[in-house]
């Protein structure tokens, strides 16, 4: 049985001798390239984490004392050392170990949410509540990137530690240099000026290897020149990022160095009061196929040869990819269009962007609520912006879509990725809810292209619009088969789909939205079997509500809205209250998400579960038509 085998907590963890850790931390690496490269998920980040994971739970009392991984996606070693070995086959499978942290997994688990930045603002409350409760001697442990160090709730969060120096908030920078990409901004220059500054560990080394030969003695020393530091580095940076919140800082620490990093949180353990932790590591460390990646060193990968790196199975077209396609050519065209995108230019489809167009592209980190905020500085200067993010993203910037861009009726269009139900990410990262909010902006208009043809035709028909904002939105993966419609009604609208009206049976509209075209179609040969006319329309822009859905609906016994995001407050709430206004009263049915969070599945899977599978989808439709 190997080490890691016989670890079952951390308390198993903290019984090894310091001549087992090294071993320990080759065969987790090992462990995790085995496991992540069949079931795919966050490699590069864990590999790079694994020994101050280690280190974390070597020095800290867990649960006991909570450590709170912002994003949460560099978890998996923390699982690994906390009970959850044997559970690695199943991760981000329906039913298995969560790709982020998972309360309802273990009591070592604080958080869910994969959002970055809020961490700190996280371990501040909970540093609170222990002085509060008379805790004195509990660690609240956050370990935040430096690429989530570019969000604007960490500095907020960061404000109000600094404010205590009361509370034992211990907060780890695991500065790699990245987030999904190099980190940017005036942050991370300043951390590299730190990084290139060898005095400090020079001086480290030297004591070091001196010191180690006196044994226990040259033990307590090596302590006592760790907190020397203040003469050394610890006021750069304070000076540099942290002015005037006078927190205490310690590093930089090498990463992959476990003695090191056990002496830099024993330190941080028992220091009383705010703490700065500055760990430099390397993404994808010990595997040279993620750290010779030069786009992302394999921050999240599907199947991969676990020697080479290389993915299995043929790329598709990818929905993604067809944005990115359009885009370059409306910039080939138009100079006033430009691009930003909060820290995920490659998975957003804007690297060519960035490549062919630089002074055109702003990358403004891991930053919605400024990216959003900024587009409008952009259009009032008279520019077109392109704001692409993950739909699950556009959550935290919806105050300034509502207050910086639609009220002062701003030509902004933004390009919704991982839209709806997107499966193994978890609950956190679905994009059910882009639907329901954006629908409610007063002169917002919003697209759901059903395949690759009508996301390159609305995502243009957007570029034109300058009354006010547009959101086009997407699923995440492989584009779907291009479906023609058999009509375009004058106001945009595309019929897909007329039965022969042969039969006397009742008359069924389908309201189809966006990638839920096909599903759609596929119901209606089903509800035809028995009869049941059937007319599926697909309105391309879904909000506002297209006019000729209103006389449709008065024509039809039945309306019935199909969609992937949740129903309270989704398309088929906004077409009810058309229809209503209109004093339309053909009775509407609405088939959409339930309103809950999306558990860790495929896209079908959870699709399924909720009935929105087409044999579900024509069942319903028929209880409602007897009923």
């Amino acid at each position: 049985m190997t080490i890691l085998d016989s670890i079952g907590s951390p308390r198993d963890l903290k019984a090894l001798s310091k001549e087992q850790l090294p071993v320990l931390a080759a065969e987790i690496r090992q462990r995790l390239i085995d496991k992540v490269s069949v079931t795919g998920g966050h490699l590069g980040p864990n590999l790079g984490v694994v020994e101050l994971t280690m280190a974390l739970h070597r020095v800290f009392d867990s649960p006991r004392d909570p450590i709170v991984f912002d994003t949460s996606h560099q978890s998996y070693v923390h699982k690994m050392l906390t009970g959850r070995l044997d559970k690695f086959d199943t991760l981000r499978q329906k039913g298995g170990l969560s790709g982020y942290t998972d309360r309802g997994e273990s009591e070592h688990d604080w958080t869910e949410s994969s959002h970055a930045s809020a961490a700190l603002s996280v371990i501040d409350g909970l540093s609170k509540g222990f002085k509060i409760r008379g805790d004195s001697d509990r660690n609240a442990v956050a370990v935040v990137g430096d690429g989530a160090l570019t969000g604007g709730m960490c500095w907020e969060a960061l404000n109000n530690i600094s404010a205590d120096k009361s509370r034992n908030a211990v907060i780890v920078v695991n500065d790699n240099g990245r987030s999904y990409s190099p980190t940017i901004g005036g942050l991370s220059e300043n951390l590299g000026r730190i990084r290139a500054q060898h005095g400090y560990d020079e001086l480290m080394e030297q004591g070091k290897k001196h010191l180690k030969s006196l044994g226990w003695v040259g033990e307590r020393a090596f302590d006592a020149l760790h907190a020397m530091k203040e003469g050394v580095k610890s006021t750069v940076l304070p000076m540099e990022l942290f002015p005037e919140l006078g927190m205490k800082y310690i590093g930089p620490i090498n990463g992959h160095d476990i003695e090191a990093l056990l002496h830099a949180f024993s330190y941080a353990r028992d220091y009383e009061g705010p703490i700065i932790v500055h760990v430099v590591t390397e993404k994808g460390h010990g595997f040279a196929p993620a750290v010779n990646e030069p786009k992302d060193q394999m921050h999240s990968t599907g199947a991969i040869d676990p020697v080479t790196g290389v993915a299995k199975g043929k790329k598709q077209p990818g929905w993604t990819a067809a944005f990115s396609e359009e885009l370059v050519k409306a910039m080939d065209k138009r100079n006033d269009i430009v691009a930003i995108t909060a820290a995920m230019a490659g998975p957003t489809g804007l690297a060519p962007i960035e490549e062919k167009y630089p002074d055109r592209f702003f990358d403004v980190g891991i930053a919605e609520q400024h990216a959003l905020a900024s587009a409008s500085g952009l259009a009032l200067a008279g520019m077109h912006p392109v704001v692409a993010i993950y739909s699950t993203f556009l959550n935290r910037a919806i105050d300034q879509l509502i207050m910086d861009v639609a009220l002062l009726k701003l030509p902004v269009t933004i390009v919704l990725d991982r839209a709806g139900v997107t499966g193994t990410d978890g609950p956190s990262h679905n994009g059910v809810w882009d639907m329901a909010l954006t629908s409610l902006v007063p002169g917002l208009h919003l697209a759901a292209p059903r395949d690759g043809k009508r996301l390159r035709e609305q995502f243009n028909e957007a570029l034109e619009i300058s009354e006010g904002p547009s959101v086009v939105r997407f699923p995440k993966g492989n584009l779907l088969d291009d479906i023609e419609a058999v009509d375009r009604l004058s106001d945009g609208v595309d019929v897909l789909h007329y039965s022969d009206h042969d039969t006397e049976g009742p008359d069924v509209l389908i309201v189809s939205v966006g990638a839920m075209s096909t599903r759609s179609m596929n119901a209606t040969k089903e509800l035809e079997k028995d009869g049941i006319n059937v007319t599926v329309v697909d309105p391309r822009w879904v909000a506002p509500v297209p006019g000729s859905l209103i006389g449709l609906a008065a024509d039809h016994d039945l309306v019935v809205t199909v969609e992937d995001g949740i129903m309270r407050g989704g398309i088929g709430s906004l077409l009810s209250e058309a229809l209503s206004s209109a004093e339309v009263d053909t009775p509407l049915r609405r088939l959409a998400f339930p309103n809950k969070f999306p558990v860790h599945s495929s896209r079908g899977e959870l699709l399924e579960e909720v009935g929105l599978a087409p044999a579900e989808i024509a069942e319903q439709i028929k209880q409602w038509l007897d009923n």
